[in-house]
This record gives C-alpha cells, sequence and structure tokens, in this order.
C-alpha cells in the first residue's frame, strides 16, 4: 500500500505579481516526503474547490503551514485594523473547521507558524496582532534580510514542560529553535495546552489536550533542515508515525509500505 498522504494547506501567491496561485514551499514537501515517510499533497485552500468531508477522505493527516497572511481577527471576536496585517479568508474557511473535524475524528495535523496559530483560533483562542509591541516581548520576525541560513538561524530558547508530549518527543526540557512570526497566542483556546515558551514568555508549543491523534503544533519552522536538525526530525518523524497510525485504525486491514 502506498505511504500515507499528507494534505500541505497551501497559500496564495502571484508570478510576477500577477498570475495567480496556489502554493507551498519546497521544504515541507520535503520534511513530509523524507522525514515523516508521507506523500506530500499540495491543498489549495479554498472552499470553492473543495469540502473539509472530501480533504478528510483523501487525506490521511494534515501540515498546516506558515504563510504571510493572518488569520482574520473576527475568528476570534476582534474588529479589523491594519495592524492584523493581511488576511486569506478562504484559508481561515477551510482550517478552521479541519482543525475541529479533525480533533473530534482523531485525524492527525502537525501545525507551524499560522498553522499554530491556527489551532488556537480554532479551538476559541485569540491572538495578539504584534508580539514584538507588548512590553518585555522579543521580536519574533523574519530578519529583513540574509541568506537562508541566516534567516531560518537558530535564534532563542523554547523551555519545555518537564515530562511533556514534547520534552519527551525531544528527549529534553529545552530546546533551540528559529523564529519568523509577528503574531502570537494571546489567550490559549479550549483545550490548547502550552507546553513550550520562549523566553520572553511568547508561547511556542501546544496540542489540544484529550484529543484522540496527534495535534502538535509550533510557533517557530521545523520544516528546514528537517531531515538533520534534532529538533525538526523528531516532530516530523513522530507525525509521519501517527499518519500511519491513522491509516491502519481506519483500514484495519491495509499495510502501509
Amino acid at each position: 500500500m502506498a505511504r500515507p498522504v499528507i494534505g500541505i494547506i497551501g497559500n496564495r501567491g502571484l508570478i510576477n505579481n500577477r498570475y495567480p496561485v496556489h502554493e507551498g514551499g519546497q521544504m515541507n514537501s520535503c520534511a513530509v516526503a523524507h522525514v515523516a515517510d508521507c506523500i506530500p499533497m499540495l491543498i489549495p485552500a479554498d472552499p470553492d474547490y473543495m469540502s473539509i468531508g472530501e480533504l478528510l477522505d483523501v487525506c490521511d493527516g494534515f501540515l498546516l503551514t506558515g504563510g504571510r497572511p493572518n488569520v482574520h481577527p473576527s475568528e476570534y471576536g476582534e474588529e479589523e485594523s491594519p495592524i492584523y496585517g493581511t488576511f486569506d479568508r478562504a484559508r481561515d474557511a477551510i482550517t478552521l473547521p479541519l482543525v475541529r473535524a479533525c480533533v473530534e475524528r482523531g485525524q492527525p495535523f502537525l501545525g507551524i507558524c499560522r498553522g499554530f496559530q491556527e489551532v488556537n483560533v480554532a479551538m476559541g483562542g485569540s491572538l495578539h496582532p504584534e508580539i514584538r509591541e507588548l512590553p518585555g516581548r522579543m521580536n519574533h520576525r523574519m530578519p529583513p534580510d540574509g541568506t537562508m541560513e541566516e534567516v531560518f538561524a537558530l535564534r532563542h530558547k523554547v523551555t519545555l514542560t518537564p515530562g511533556g508530549q514534547f520534552a519527551r518527543l525531544f528527549g529534553a526540557d529545552e530546546v533551540m529553535t528559529n523564529t519568523l512570526h509577528g503574531q502570537g497566542i494571546h489567550r490559549p483556546g479550549a483545550r490548547v495546552v502550552i507546553e513550550g515558551t520562549a523566553p520572553d514568555g511568547t508561547p511556542e508549543a501546544i496540542y489540544v489536550k484529550d484529543a484522540p491523534g496527534f495535534t502538535m503544533a509550533v510557533q517557530w519552522h521545523p520544516e528546514w533542515n528537517a531531515d538533520s536538525d534534532p529538533v525538526s526530525r523528531p516532530l516530523f518523524t513522530a507525525f509521519g508515525d501517527a499518519a500511519r497510525a491513522w491509516v491502519a485504525r481506519k483500514c484495519p486491514s491495509a499495510r502501509v509500505a
């Protein structure tokens, strides 16, 4: 039988500033294929093209990727304003109900950056529009210049709950991560457990309590250097194992190659 299929939630983009495309970072596909050992499938996140039920049937798990547009503040009871940046309402309409459906079914997902924020909002939480403007917080945004290695360089520690899911997975209570985000969790959603924080207190690692499946999400970008990074590799490996377990539950007679 084929490897599990991971739906990679894509973003909208423009080629030459005029040709609209659905796009996804190659790093995401590489991490899914080579580390999680699953088949990557880019999903155009727009309800005009598919339903949540169809996605759940076609895919065995989902990678909720990062993206420049932010979750619309109306999804957590706030008014739209320029401080919240740009939006992708079509992606909101796919990812938020998709997260809730996966939590209910036990279907695995891994949230990254915007995906991390989507998990929190889907579960009823809210977001700060700009972390760096809060007293005592550091600038978590992407460096404006530099090589890819410099942009994705490890920039701060994340302290993990001792004995928690992430600490057990990484085999450590403290890890080093990159940081490329402007927004962050304000109020945790229902059942959202924060197990990792940056030195300034910004939430960095969460999961959904009592969910029957894999619901881990991180604010950093583990897709960078995922095949060799000591934090990224176990995260994607565990995600792939969860997708294989889902296939085994869904089709008990099936054998994943």
